[in-house]
């Protein structure tokens, strides 16, 4: 009986040897993942845009010529939109990405949305970049980080010819007139700098507020002065009214920016570096064949 139990002991003291070190055994791997963090950083320092998985994805109203629109036909130039089947952007904010995605070597990607939806995309991850003609207001600044200006403008009114209105020397002489601008951006806000206006709720689109002034829907809308040229030929009748410089409408911030995210410092860094490459007078050519070729 003693021998026996003596032999019950052995085995059982075997026994939890074996399942000791099984335990260890299982368990040792387990350690293994602590490197992937290492091996992510040394990732990110060879390639910070690793994470864009090779795109930039930028958003866009395609509804805003010159600056960005919609064709239905591919050319050298312009780029697939994604989300909209058989349709194509162009404009100079699309040549302004073009040159960017290029710099930093990514696929230019277009996503066409609606303005006020721009921000709220970004931050959440649907787009990289908003390259959408925007302005890098105060407000704006709180949400996201802005570049480095690609594009400067001139605010100004625009009126149909005939009206009492076309020969205004100040933004008094606008006291009294109903005028239009587009929601969320300065070309509504800026309405409340013109003493005694009738400032009418805001449309959605510039298409929208220039089909509103054919009309007669309103008396004046806000526009770029830049962009007149195009909207003259596609209406002769229209007129812009302009002031010396501190005396017309003041819109409070540098230009029309690249918008990204405030968490990409590293991306905001590079897309500056990009801008920085783009001289006035090649901005200046691009702005001109934007202009000279936008839908009329």
């Amino acid at each position: 009986m003693n021998t026996t139990r003596r032999i019950t002991v052995i085995l059982l003291a075997l026994l939890m040897t074996l399942s000791l070190a099984a335990c260890g055994g299982s368990a040792a791997p387990a350690a293994a993942p602590a490197a992937a963090p290492a091996a992510q950083t040394e990732t990110a320092e060879a390639d910070p845009l690793a994470y864009l998985n090779g795109q930039l994805r930028v958003g866009m109203e395609c509804a805003y010529a010159p600056s960005n629109w919609q064709e239905s036909e591919p050319s050298d130039t312009n780029v697939p939109v994604e989300n909209v089947s058989g349709a194509y952007a162009e404009g100079y904010d699309v040549q302004i990405a073009r040159i960017i995605a290029d710099q930093l070597g990514l696929e230019l990607v277009v996503v066409k949305m609606e303005w006020d939806g721009l921000i709220e995309a970004l931050n959440q991850g649907q787009i990289d970049a908003i390259i959408a003609g925007m302005a890098d207001t105060e407000t704006r600044k709180e949400a996201i980080n802005f570049s480095e200006p690609y594009h400067s403008t001139i605010y100004a009114l625009m009126v149909n010819a005939g009206t009492v209105y076309e020969n205004a020397t100040s933004l008094a002489d606008f006291s009294g007139a109903s005028v239009l601008g587009q929601k969320d951006t300065a070309l509504d806000w800026t309405i409340d700098q013109i003493p005694g206006v009738n400032h009418l709720p805001a449309v959605g689109s510039v298409p929208d507020m220039i089909a509103r002034l054919q009309q007669g829907a309103c008396d004046a809308i806000v526009i770029n002065l830049e962009n007149f040229p195009g909207y003259q030929a596609a209406n002769p009748n229209f007129v812009a009214v302009s002031f010396p410089e501190g005396e017309g409408l003041d819109p409070g911030f540098r230009g029309s920016c690249v918008g990204l995210r405030k968490s990409d410092d590293v991306l905001l860094s590079l897309v500056n570096d990009a801008l920085a490459t783009v001289d006035q007078a090649q901005r200046d050519e691009l702005w001109d064949t934007a202009l000279n070729n936008q839908p009329i």
